[in-house]
């Protein structure tokens, strides 16, 4: 398909807030939509990811579009974009936001059945919509220095039997849930254990445990983040031991060190989990390691794409 050109009569402030694409068009963030009858919004019939954009360009962009593809194969949603068209679309919403650092979303949504088809979500015509604002930290800059201070939420994640985390997905009931819990106990933010008390994921990022040298990392219940794939191959360079495995909730309260990874903020150590200090109440040396290593090889290029590049690139 065709998509939109960019709307060259808006001005530049319009885009400033953030820059968005639904239905074939290009549009300010604040003026994006999606009908109330949508699927997407009235079942959270949709699927999602995220990736970032740091120095004006992407981070593993095609790893984040690899496990977007896999996750509409897996739901059974098929949008109107090719992948090229989608992302073409993704960096001219970096393009119009004016940023060289960027939170880009892309979202595929059930939409609804076509006039006179079955109430079943096979009859719903999908489409893609997109967004790119302002980086976003989901553990902020200052609080990542001095370390997160980090709950366990005592509401469990949904079993990964009825929902599958390693499609991302709008059901984040237990993890708001999370959020509030840690909110209430003056904590950052939270981790959350599944039904028979093994660690998953937090809200938003992946979890790791730092014990006796030993990078650990759940093997359950969690989404395959592109950061996690990124710490993997970090620590194969830095000679860092680390293992997928299950891991009890008995070992993230004893654990020498934690941290948790995200599109929006990589690398964020934690120095207190349950009110328990790590180590001397500031990030571990391990995962300070990780996490300056991250950001030096983002300097570097590792992984990245220009967005200018895709944005120069105006087939059909």
């Amino acid at each position: 398909m065709q998509i939109a050109s960019l709307p060259e009569d808006r001005p530049a402030s319009d885009f400033a807030a953030g820059a968005a694409y639904v239905r074939g068009r290009f549009t300010p963030l604040s003026e994006a939509s999606v009908p109330l009858s949508d699927w997407g919004y009235r079942r959270s019939d949709v699927t999602y990811d995220v990736v970032s954009v740091w120095d004006g360009a992407f981070f593993r962009l095609e790893d984040h579009l690899e496990r977007f593809q896999a996750s509409m194969r897996a739901l059974r949603l098929q949008p109107r974009e090719s992948l090229d068209e989608i992302r073409r679309v993704l960096a001219r919403c970096v393009q119009l936001l004016g940023s060289d650092a960027a939170y880009v979303a892309m979202d595929c949504l059930r939409g609804t059945p076509r006039p006179g088809a079955p109430r079943h979500p096979a009859f719903c015509e999908n489409h893609f919509a997109a967004f790119a604002v302002p980086w976003v930290w989901v553990i902020p800059p200052d609080v990542q220095q001095r370390g997160a201070h980090l709950i366990v939420a005592k509401t469990p994640r949904i079993g990964d039997a009825s929902i599958d985390p390693r499609i991302k997905n709008f059901h984040w009931g237990d993890l708001t849930q999370a959020l509030f819990e840690a909110q209430d106990r003056g904590a950052d933010n939270a981790v959350l254990l599944d039904a028979g008390g093994h660690l998953t994921e937090g809200p938003g990022f992946n979890v790791f445990v730092v014990k006796d040298g030993q990078v650990l990392s759940p093997d359950r219940g969690a989404l395959d983040g592109v950061t996690r794939k990124s710490v993997f191959e970090l620590c194969a360079e830095m000679a860092i031991p680390f293992v997928v495995r299950p891991i009890a909730g008995a070992e993230v309260l004893e654990a020498d060190e934690i941290f948790l990874t995200t599109t929006a903020g990589g690398i964020m150590p934690a120095s207190r989990i349950e009110g328990r200090i790590l180590g001397n109440d500031r990030p571990g040396v391990i995962s300070e390691r990780l996490r300056e290593a991250f950001w030096r090889r983002r300097a570097e290029g590792w992984h990245a794409t220009p967005v200018a590049s895709l944005a120069s690139s105006r087939g059909g």
